[in-house]
């Protein structure tokens, strides 16, 4: 073979860095922040992460909820569309992500505004709201904050996300 058929070099490409929990939670934080329901009842007001990246607090009007990121599995986040309507309000619809603890451990915490404990949210299973109506529509958020949120939940030390199926 003369050096001309030879097959050209090819140059590795440098491996892909993978983000920094500090890099996926400002994500997340901007993202919680920006496409906030303002509907008064649902908002987003402020987002937070403690120092050890294993706690993601959600300050909503009613309160606050501590999502236990360490104890959430990666393999169980779903999103479906609610309708937060009551009988005296009607409301925009949002778009919320549900995960799930690992058996025995809760998955969040929620308070009310006096920062009592408030008992009426679901342990087992963290849910995070977004206003369906700024969602840009064709911008893929759905699946590009899901993959930010398992691979939070997998650095935190929650159940990394397994193919169960192959």
């Amino acid at each position: 073979m003369c050096a001309a058929q030879s097959k050209p070099a090819h140059k590795k490409s440098a491996p892909v860095k993978e983000p920094t929990a500090a890099e996926l939670f400002a994500y997340m934080r901007g993202v919680l922040l920006q496409y906030s329901a303002d509907d008064g009842s649902n908002d987003n007001l402020e987002v937070a992460i403690d120092p050890t990246a294993t706690v993601l607090t959600i300050k909503q009007p009613d309160g606050h909820c501590d999502i236990f990121l360490n104890a959430l599995d990666a393999n169980t986040v779903s999103w479906d569309v609610y309708d937060a309507s009551d009988s005296m309000q009607t409301r925009a619809p949002l778009a919320r992500l549900t995960v799930v603890s690992v058996a025995g451990k809760k998955a969040r915490t929620c308070y009310d505004p006096d920062n009592n404990l408030d008992p009426a949210p679901s342990a087992t299973r963290a849910r995070i709201l977004f206003s369906w109506e700024k969602i840009p529509e064709g911008s893929g958020f759905q699946s590009k904050f899901t993959r930010a949120f398992k691979k939070l939940i997998t650095q935190s030390g929650g159940a990394a996300e397994a193919s169960l199926f192959k």
